[in-house]
């Protein structure tokens, strides 16, 4: 793009246009991963459907790279591309909650705590993430998992429609009945068919839940999972707790003489009768005394942000994932080393459960491949210092190298590092890919939206 191509773009585009020149581009092209330095020829800031219709058109008749920002949570930093146009959907910041049919209308910039926020006032959410700060659009076309998903399934399970801009520039209204093969693809196979302007969502009554975190010191890794990997499948649905190896963060409600210390545990969430919270969890004991144990119900927006003050935007992110359907004795003694060497304060590595509920949808009814999986895992290294940003992706890259013999091959995609091949974009969508590349053939042939883990059109 050069000054002219600029110029006209702003001539003929709505929304504001930033460039290189202006004061607010380095604000523009800030994004959660510090880690990521790209500089994009211009941004569009878009306000509605109409604004992308007229961006799409414009990006695609001038030939230019185009990437899509909805809530720039992206580890890979996918939306943004150097020399090219991000179209910024983050001005479509609302929710529009109905109670009477329990669902909501949420626009393409907003953040899961703008859905949180809306629908807890009528006492419901649906399952998405664990960090109020992540993108809704960009979770969700990648599937999407949290806190609930043992109960209510994986977010694109609830997912009930979606409003798409084309690439050609057409707008479209996507679900069961219309579009039926784009909202199959859209449920799981990431941005590679439009720009998602608005998503419609099935919400449940969700309103206080209780809470649990508890932490074992990090030399008991081996027993605590030992324990973990048969206690949870066979736990109500109502209780989820993801695994964690983690150093203390200096904050509540963590006690002053563990912060700094490297340890294992579980993260729980509770949706039953909040009077046999403390039962529910009970088995924990079954691994050992915990060096630590917080109990307590509380607000289900309150229980999704209580992380992001502990890592907020702008750090320095590299992460790595695998699905997991089994936790073996090579397997545990891969988290125990890496878990003992955990290379800054807050690095971490997750395992989420994606049993239960998520896995009583057949594995062709969406594009997510792992409905047989029972756990997604995510190696990140992270780090405020960018002096640091090898160090933390070294660990997080040898992490997953080693652990990967014990998965399934492929990971939920939206825990792809920018880097990684294009076999493990087909390993992530496995007996689905061939069916997504036909959908991308139909809906984008040309393959306009390719900043993402890409899906290349079918031949013809």
């Amino acid at each position: 793009m050069n000054d002219t191509v600029l110029e006209l773009m702003r001539a003929e585009l709505r929304g504001p246009v930033i460039g290189p020149g202006d004061p607010d581009y380095d604000d523009a092209r800030e994004i959660y991963n510090a880690m990521i330095d790209r500089r994009p020829a211009a941004f569009v800031k878009c306000s509605d459907a109409a604004d992308v219709m007229s961006a799409v058109d414009f990006v695609r008749d001038h030939e230019l790279e185009l990437a899509v920002r909805g809530g720039g949570h992206s580890g890979g930093g996918l939306c943004l591309v150097d020399g090219g146009v991000t179209i910024d959907l983050t001005p479509i910041r609302y929710v529009r909650v109905d109670p009477a049919d329990r669902t909501a209308w949420v626009g393409g910039g907003s953040q899961l705590g703008d859905l949180d926020h809306a629908a807890h006032a009528f006492g419901l959410a649906t399952p998405a993430g664990i960090m109020s700060t992540t993108g809704v659009g960009g979770l969700t076309l990648g599937g999407g998992h949290g806190h609930l998903t043992r109960k209510y399934g994986l977010t694109i399970d609830n997912l009930l429609a979606a409003d798409v801009v084309l690439a050609d520039g057409s707008f479209v209204t996507a679900s069961e009945s219309e579009h039926p093969d784009l909202f199959w693809a859209l449920r799981g196979g990431g941005g590679n068919f439009g720009v998602v302007t608005a998503f419609k969502f099935q919400l449940h009554s969700v309103h206080t839940v209780g809470v649990g975190v508890t932490l074992w010191p990090v030399e008991r890794t081996r027993e605590v999972l030992e324990w973990y990997r048969d206690f949870l499948p066979q736990a109500p649905e109502d209780l989820n707790g993801f695994f964690a190896v983690l150093t203390v963060p200096p904050a509540p409600p963590f006690p002053a003489e563990i912060h700094g210390q490297k340890m294992c545990g579980v993260v729980w969430c509770w949706t039953g009768d909040l009077a046999h919270l403390r039962e529910a969890i009970a088995g924990a004991a079954e691994a050992g005394p915990p060096a630590f144990q917080f109990v307590a119900p509380m607000p289900y927006p309150m229980l999704q942000a209580m992380f992001d003050e502990l890592i907020p935007k702008g750090l320095q992110w590299y992460w790595r994932g695998d699905f997991f359907d089994r936790i073996t004795d090579e397997a545990i003694d891969v988290h125990a080393k890496f878990a003992e060497n955990l290379p800054t304060p807050l690095s971490i590595m997750h395992l989420y459960p994606v049993d239960a509920a998520a896995s009583r949808v057949s594995g062709d009814a969406t594009a997510w491949g792992y409905r047989d999986a029972l756990w997604s895992g995510i190696f990140a290294g992270i780090d405020p210092d960018p002096a640091n940003a090898e160090a933390v992706k070294r660990w997080a890259v040898a992490y997953w190298h080693d652990l990967h013999p014990y998965s399934m091959g492929g990971s939920y995609v939206n825990f792809l590092g920018a880097d990684e091949s294009q076999d493990r974009v087909r390993a992530t969508y496995r007996q689905n890919y061939a069916r997504l590349a036909e959908v991308k053939r139909k809906y984008d042939p040309k393959n306009l939206f390719h900043a993402n883990q890409n899906i290349a059109p079918a031949a013809a």
